[in-house]
């Protein structure tokens, strides 16, 4: 049985990095020179014709170079070339079909998002936009094909992040489900309640009963109107009286049962609506905070870079210049936020990478999985995910309890994501069947 080389989807194209910017370069160049020099020297012809959108043999005979050289460094096992061809063409294919679905849906790509993209080029590689154009004309690169490629796969990332999101549903019984599976790290409710006593001594008479009963609800009437419950409690408690009744924040196994039933659905600072009776006596009930039971989570507090792979920037090139920042960064020649503030493709980079505070679900699962191993201060190496490639740095990690609310929200994240791939296959599949695909000349 032949095997299968998983092509990567395309992603958002990442920053051009150039000359001395980025010493690795020179080999990158090498390699995409002897690329071309290599390649079959005919001309260029139309490989298939995807609704509107083209195949073409050049633009094949990149990516199967770019394929093979990133194989090589990372040491991948590829199929034989034919196959290797057949498995790229489909790719290739899909992706035109997606590109057709993102113009037909009236998706736009404005110029003046592309001019930004662009400029962002420039600015990271520290040189200006006449000099980019320079350099790209020295590589052979188009710069309106350039600026093609950027608006493609720009069109490319937002028709499938509508797409595939939208297909993704999540129920409320997947989410309690998960929630009810974590259960066992939950922490109870706490609750302070404040307490008007009137007691009730052994063997009262029932007058004596009902008298106590009626002080106890005038209590209450007054407290309804407003007045102030702590005055209430200094006139007429039998509990104690300091902290103004007040018997301080208490879960709720180590509350009275009668007490725990009574304020669990109540706001702070609401009065319990009637007077309760105990056998201590008569109880007028206010309660004076509350802090609601939750599952106890590990945040993350973390930071990364990102570089973004595409036409100008291999993911295998993205990796090389990611380790030697870290190569860098561990040696204290370079500094983790400026490198993330000069290089980063995230919108964390103005914060030096900074993401804040995360709770399990936030990131994608290979992101999460690959912080998730790092101890405090410790640098990952250079992770592949789908947004591009990341070097990730943790900063610090807490356990906090999190309500309900936040319980179910962080596992509709994590189902969500458990989902986005499955999602995604589905997507692509019905795209491509609804494509009009017509072969023309096998690829070289």
């Amino acid at each position: 049985m032949t095997s299968t080389f998983r092509f990567p989807r395309p992603l958002l194209c990442g920053l051009l990095v150039l000359g001395a910017a980025a010493p690795w370069l020179a080999t990158s160049t090498a390699h995409a020179q002897a690329a071309r020099a290599s390649a079959p020297r005919s001309a260029d012809y139309i490989v298939a014709i995807v609704n509107q959108e083209l195949v073409t043999n050049g633009e094949m005979q990149l990516r199967l170079a770019n394929v093979k050289r990133e194989a090589a460094q990372s040491g991948s096992k590829l199929p034989d070339d034919e196959e290797l061809r057949r498995q790229l063409l489909e790719a290739m294919i899909d992706e035109r079909a997606q590109l057709s679905s993102a113009r037909d849906s009236g998706l736009r790509i404005e110029e003046s998002e592309i001019d930004r993209t662009v400029t962002n080029v420039a600015v990271q590689n520290r040189i200006t936009l006449v000099e980019l154009r320079e350099r790209l004309r020295r590589e052979g690169i188009d710069f309106t094909r350039f600026r093609t490629n950027l608006k493609e796969q720009l069109l490319l990332e937002r028709v499938r992040e509508r797409e595939v999101r939208n297909r993704i549903k999540v129920s409320d019984s997947e989410v309690d489900a998960l929630v009810s599976s974590r259960a066992s790290g939950a922490t109870p409710a706490e609750y302070n309640v404040a307490q008007v006593l009137i007691a009730v001594p052994d063997g009262a008479s029932e007058a004596d009963v009902d008298a106590r009963r009626l002080v106890a609800e005038k209590a209450l009437a007054r407290a309804r109107a407003g007045e102030d419950f702590a005055r209430l409690v200094a006139e007429l408690s039998a509990g104690p009286k300091d902290q103004d009744g007040a018997i301080g924040l208490r879960a709720a196994d180590r509350l009275p049962d009668l007490f725990a039933e009574a304020v669990r659905d109540l706001r702070t600072g609401a009065l319990v609506p009637q007077v309760l009776r105990s056998g201590a006596g008569f109880h007028v009930l206010k309660l004076i905070e509350r802090r609601d039971g939750g599952m106890v989570v590990e945040q993350t507090r973390a930071r990364h870079i990102l570089l973004r792979a595409g036409p100008q920037l291999s993911q295998a090139a993205a990796v090389a210049r990611l380790a030697e920042f870290k190569q860098q960064i561990e040696a204290g020649r370079a500094m983790f936020a400026q490198l993330a503030r000069d290089n980063s493709e995230d919108g964390s980079a103005p914060q030096g990478g900074d993401l804040g505070w995360a709770a399990p679900g936030q990131f994608v699962p290979e992101f999460e999985e690959a912080m998730k191993a790092l101890a405090p201060n410790q640098i990952s190496a250079p992770l592949v995910s789908r947004f591009g490639v990341h070097l990730i740095q943790v900063l610090e990690r807490r356990s906090v309890p999190v309500d309900r609310k936040q319980q179910r929200e962080i596992a509709r994240n994590v189902l969500r994501e458990q989902k986005f791939e499955e999602a995604y296959a589905d997507w692509s599949r019905e795209v491509r069947a609804r494509a009009y695909v017509e072969m023309r000349e096998p690829p070289q």
